[in-house]
Formats: C-alpha cells, structure tokens, sequence
C-alpha cells in the first residue's frame, strides 16, 4: 500500500454526514469523542434513530397475517426492508434475502440448511487463515458432526491471501469455499472474483463473508457470482440483532428450515409439517420487526451519500492513517496488504494493546483491543493482540491527527 501523508479533502455530503449522528457531538473524559471502532459496531444515524422510534410510538405490531392497520403498516415496512437490501446487492430476487441475527447467524443457518445435507465423512470446506472466527467455529462443528475436514488457505507475511495455493485447494472433494471479503482485523481486501469463479468452474458453492465490505464498497452479488453472502446491520449503522443472507434463489429452495416455529410453515398437523418457500422458511417466530426497519434506513442513508463516494474517500483516509501511523515512533502495523479496507490492526513497543486502548479513551479516542475474534490470525503473526483503528465515512483526517498524536501520550508513558 501506498505511503501518503496527505489528508485527505472531506466532501461536502460527508461534512454533513458527520452532523446526522448524534453520538458524534459528545464527549468522553472531556474530550470529544474520536470514533475508531467501526469494525466492530458503527454508529447510527438520527434517520435510523427515528425509525425505529417511529416504529415503536406508532406502528408497533406483528408482522404478516394481520388485518388491522398497525399490522399491514408493520409488514409493509418489514417487507420494505427486504426489497431495499435485494436493490442495494443487486439480487435477481427480494425472495434471495433472509433476515437474521447478523453474519454469525447467517454462517450457521448456512452450514445447518445447505451444507450439514450435502456433506460427507472426508470431504472438504475450504476456508483461509484471516477467518473470523464466525467463520470458523460453525464449519469445524459441522466437521465434527459429519465427518468432513476443515482446510486452510495460508496468508503471506504480509497478511495478503496466498491465492495461487488457495486456488490449488479447491479440489474434487471440496463442497464449500467460505471466505471473507475484508479481514476484520488488518483489513486486507481478497481477490473474491478469481476465488469464486475457480470454485463455480467446479460446481464448488462459496460463501462470502461481507461483513466488513458492505458498508465500505459497492456490492453486486449477481456480479460476484457467489452463491451466499453474510452481512450484520450493525455493522453498516443500522440497529443490532439484526443482519442478512443473501442465497441464491436455485439452492434456498432445496434448503431444510434452520428453526422451527410460527410464520415458516404452510400447513401442520400432527402427521407433519409443510413448509413456506423462501424466504419465509427461514424466518421462524417474530423477528426483528424494528431492526429489519432500522436496517432499510441504513440502506437510504448510505445510498444518499453514494457508495462510490463512500469508498473513494475511505480508500484515501485509510491510506492516510496507515501513512501517519508508519511515521509514528514504536508503532509496528500488522500486515501490509496490497489492497486495505476499512481497518488498521498495530502494536507498540512495551505497551500492551489493553493499556494504549485505555490511554486512548482518556483522550477521547474509542479503538478495539484484542484478537478481534481471530486468534488464529494472531497466532500466523506471533501475537496475541492488536490495537486496531477502523474507519468509517463520518471519520476524517482530524481524528487520525487525534489519533496518533495520542499514540504519544502512549509513548511517554512506556516507552
């Protein structure tokens, strides 16, 4: 990646972004808030805010099947929120999107309903060594249970996906590649195009872990050509507990249900059960009513500022971050991507990254500390933990200023 010391210019749709989010304007230990933890939850508009609001004080009430007013508002804006977020991934078809809990959940459902079926004692899952955990745990349960091996793609010292070896293990006996679009932790973008099209020339399913793309960039699932895609609201400044899962309509109508319940079924009796087409089969019970609503206003904001917009400013602020932080004494980045979104993952000498964490938040500066939830990518670096600073559009050169000016204090206290 590129070394640039130039701040970045803010365009004017996003100066006035800034001020549409209220927990911008407070102040944490007296000084205001600089927030740089967006990999992790981004914070969310007074439109989303007034949904949800809306929702409750004036339209609160369960979702299909109703005759009353407050019942046929619900489910139109419910529904609403579906056929935004078929528009915002470009999906053939508002049936190809199942709201859900977030990724997590979305992995799961994935792994219980389509693969758990089709998968054998010794065949494969291929995944890669940035993998979320999210991204993880669900397959090597499903090993577990059915016999089948967990394979993993290597990464380079530089925290960029081996491709050609990735490529190489996608075999006769692999029947998923699951593989994130951005790492969580150190922000490297993968080639998705080339992965999923070596596995489509196979007849191989792929599963794309968006969580950290789709706030960031433009996504056409129709141009991917993948066959699944995850994504938490929350993560693209929408309310929590609610997220998505784009499947492609061919294989979610051969699916079995995730959960049992009201809502997903056509007829029961005690002899048995028949089920709804998708994507009502996997939405059993009420779900998230005001979060699926909250989430379609997430999608209109994003859209009045422009995707594109987004993701140019963005590659230029991050490009600034890394550059300013290159330049700060006992800062060492880890990984250096040839392709960065979002996120920036360091250490410093003598310091713990809880302890920078904490001194940050004493100038006002919110990071995450940790593994991320990817301890094997830790494990690839020979660390434990991170510091890691991630971006969203309402961030600007300013609090990467902030940001590193505050690494000093950090510093002076152990260097």
């Amino acid at each position: 990646m590129i070394e640039n010391l130039t701040p970045p210019a803010t365009p004017d749709v996003l100066k006035q972004a800034r001020v549409d989010f209220p927990i911008l304007s407070r102040t944490v230990n007296g000084k205001p808030l600089i927030y740089l933890d967006n990999a992790a939850s981004t914070q969310k508009p007074q439109s989303v805010i007034d949904a949800v609001s809306r929702y409750y004080s004036h339209e609160n009430a369960n979702i299909h099947r109703g005759v009353h007013l407050l019942s046929t508002e619900a489910t139109a804006a419910y529904e609403s929120a579906r056929q935004k977020l078929a528009r915002y991934l470009n999906a053939s078809d508002e049936s190809e999107i199942i709201f859900t809990r977030g990724a997590t959940e979305s992995i799961n459902l994935v792994a219980h309903s389509f693969l758990e079926p089709i998968i054998n004692a010794g065949e494969e899952i291929l995944i890669s060594h940035m993998e979320h955990h999210a991204n993880i745990v669900p397959w090597q349960l499903l090993a577990k249970r059915t016999g089948a091996r967990l394979r993993v793609a290597p990464i380079d010292d530089h925290g960029n996906l081996e491709l050609d070896t990735c490529l190489s293990m996608i075999g006769p006996k692999t029947k998923l590649v699951g593989i994130v679009h951005v790492s969580n932790s150190i922000g490297t973008v993968n080639p998705i195009e080339s992965i999923v099209t070596a596995a489509r020339e196979r007849g191989i399913a792929t599963l794309i872990d968006c969580a950290q793309s789709i706030q960031h960039m433009p996504l056409d699932v129709q141009s991917m050509g993948c066959d699944f895609v995850v994504f938490s609201g929350h993560k693209m400044f929408a309310p929590t507990g609610i997220g998505g899962l784009y499947g492609r309509k061919s294989l979610l109508g051969k699916m079995r249900p995730y959960q049992g319940g009201g809502d997903m079924i056509s007829r029961v009796s005690f002899d048995g059960t028949t089920f709804k087409e998708p994507p009502s089969r996997f939405e059993a019970g009420t779900p998230h009513i005001a979060g699926a609503i909250g989430l379609g206003f997430a999608l209109d904001y994003i859209e009045s500022i422009g995707r594109e917009t987004i993701h140019n400013y963005e590659s230029q602020l991050i490009e600034y971050a890394v550059g300013r932080l290159k330049n700060c004494q006992g800062v060492e980045i880890i990984g250096n991507p040839e392709h960065r979104s979002g996120a920036i993952s360091f250490t410093m000498e003598n310091a713990h990254p809880h302890d920078i964490g904490t001194i940050l938040d004493t100038e006002g500066v919110a990071i995450r500390t940790g593994h991320h939830c990817c301890e094997p990518l830790m494990t690839r670096f020979g660390i434990s933990a991170t510091a890691r600073a991630s971006i969203a559009f309402y961030n600007n050169s300013d609090d990467i200023d902030v940001l590193v000016d505050s690494l000093t204090k950090v510093r002076t206290l152990f260097g």
